[in-house]
């Protein structure tokens, strides 16, 4: 297959060379496009008011692989690589793998998610690859579980969706097994250290913890027999979540169609008043 990887924790993390480089042993074409620095939390930002430069990369990764590194975020690159750096589009956009889980409402702030779905929105399939830890730098499990799945969608091709994917930061016999999840949510207690500089200038730096997960109710049975990605790493599980980047809210269509009648009728009579 021929594949585009990029990330959000810049061109010398150990996650993209570890992924890239496996793919790359196991047959693919692949071409990396990534930021040159960490471009964590970035979410979907895109360089509008700059130029966005792009640099060949050498001796970072595979013989085999074309390595660029590009000033702008996750979502500027894989833009950039689509658009102009690619001779022909790649059969799918990889991203990962990144140091930290994304899960739950982390999705909306991941720059890794969000590099892999610019692919789904250009209808190219993606799939976001993410080790939960910081600390650990035993990516190899993530990079098997990749290479098998990768071999499994050569012969069954993903839809024009995106796969969140959380490997657990245990070794491969902890893996307790794969599970299709749903996106849990995710509650942060956001706190802001106030600091001053060296020239006397306040500044804060963001921190905080993660609460414990809030389990939201769907009106699908189905779905809801379905762990959510929170709850099933903590089990040593590796999820698997389909994400899309429609955002609406089909309940939230139900309810205010019982309101759209009265907001007419009130808009009306402001107008005429």
């Amino acid at each position: 297959m021929k594949l585009l990887i990029s990330n959000d924790d810049g061109v010398f993390a150990l996650g993209i060379r570890s992924l890239a480089n496996g793919m790359a042993e196991a047959g693919h074409e692949v071409t990396v496009v990534c930021p040159d620095r960490e471009r964590s939390a970035t979410g979907h930002g895109l360089t509008l008011h700059d130029p966005i430069r792009a640099d060949i990369v050498e001796s970072n990764f595979h013989p085999s692989i074309t390595a660029w590194a590009c000033s702008g975020t996750p979502s500027d690159c894989v833009k950039l690589a689509l658009g102009a750096l690619l001779d022909s589009p790649p059969d799918m956009v990889l991203s990962g793998i990144n140091h930290g889980s994304n899960l739950g409402t982390d999705v909306l702030y991941s720059g890794t998610v969000s590099a892999a779905m610019e692919g789904v929105i250009e209808g190219i399939p993606g799939i976001a690859f993410s080790l939960a830890s910081f600390k650990s730098t035993n990516f190899q499990p993530a990079v098997t579980f990749a290479t098998t799945l990768l071999a499994q969608l050569a012969c069954h091709p993903l839809p024009t969706l995106l796969l969140n994917i959380n490997i657990p930061a245990v070794s491969q016999a902890e893996i307790a097994g794969v599970a299709l999840t749903r996106q849990g949510i995710r509650r942060y207690f956001d706190t802001f250290q106030k600091r001053v500089d060296p020239r006397g200038k306040t500044y804060y730096w963001l921190a905080g913890e993660v609460l414990e997960e809030i389990v939201e109710e769907t009106e699908s049975e189905l779905i809801n027999q379905a762990k959510t990605d929170v709850q099933a790493i903590r089990d040593n599980l590796i999820t698997i979540t389909p994400l899309q980047y429609n955002l609406t809210s089909h309940a939230g269509l139900v309810s205010l169609q019982s309101l759209q009648p009265d907001l007419l009728k009130h808009w009306l009579q402001n107008l005429h008043h």
